[in-house]
């Protein structure tokens, strides 16, 4: 009970942080419209005439994913300044131990990552329609671990790391990698025609898996080359959560071990 209780003040405490980001949520919810506003409907007039449609719902779906992944990392930023203000050392100094520190931050990443996109899930449910509520409600639960994972997985590089610039870097470039080698933007097939080294990555992407998943949920798998119960993306984000969020964690104790940033 105490240990559930320490992981709940460890959650609610980076639920409290975000919060006072106001201005992130604002640039975010601009960008978001950007994306649909404008990129989202020039590139759906670049396709065929009768795919346009087809397409733009498409684009709007896999925007909510770079949304979801792209709030889901900021919590490594979250790290550093920490670190910088000395807080980090503040808070391996409390009686909660590194397992419970680690856990607790993953989730509260997640958690408040979907604070941030659920009133623009909710726009492009507006957008697109629903089929399915039950599909959608299966799809959310794994965007919920996959949420968890990215939050683990930008945890993880920034304690490897240890340097705000080079961690700004290298999640600069892995988030440019990972996203356009998925089907965020565009469907398999065309990765598939563009590059078959692209597509055995992206097939294997948890981008990919996210992205299609989040399109079943909300009805257009009529799009998608994917099956009635999509098993291969759901099984895909629950090994990356468990890497990330739990067998990750072995690795945050032993890495912090001792205490200390340097």
């Amino acid at each position: 009970m105490k240990k559930t209780r320490k992981l709940l003040l460890v959650i609610e405490r980076d639920l409290r942080r975000f919060i006072q980001f106001k201005f992130l949520i604002i640039l975010r919810t601009i960008w978001f419209a950007a994306q649909v506003a404008f990129f989202g409907l020039i590139a759906s007039r670049m396709v065929v005439p009768e795919l346009a449609d087809i397409y733009f719902e498409f684009y709007v779906a896999g925007v909510v994913i770079m949304m979801l992944y792209s709030a889901s990392v900021f919590i490594g930023y979250d790290i550093f300044e920490e670190a910088e203000h000395g807080v980090f050392e503040y808070l391996l100094s409390l009686p909660v131990s590194r397992k419970e520190l680690v856990l607790g931050r993953s989730i509260g990443g997640g958690i408040r990552s979907f604070i941030l996109v659920g009133p623009i899930i909710a726009i492009t449910l507006f957008i697109i329609g629903l089929a399915n509520p039950l599909n959608l409600l299966v799809a959310l639960s794994a965007l919920f671990l996959f949420a968890f994972g990215v939050s683990g997985m930008s945890i993880t590089i920034a304690v490897t790391l240890k340097s705000g610039d080079r961690f700004d870097i290298f999640m600069g470039a892995l988030s440019a990698f990972i996203i356009r080698l998925s089907t965020t933007m565009y469907p398999q097939a065309f990765v598939q025609d563009a590059n078959q080294a692209y597509a055995a990555f992206s097939q294997f992407n948890p981008v990919t898996y996210a992205s299609d998943l989040f399109r079943w949920g909300t009805g257009i798998e009529r799009y998608l080359t994917m099956s009635p119960m999509p098993l291969a993306p759901i099984i895909g984000i629950v090994i990356f959560f468990f890497i990330f969020t739990f067998v990750g964690v072995t690795f945050y104790e032993k890495r912090l071990e001792g205490g200390g940033w340097q």
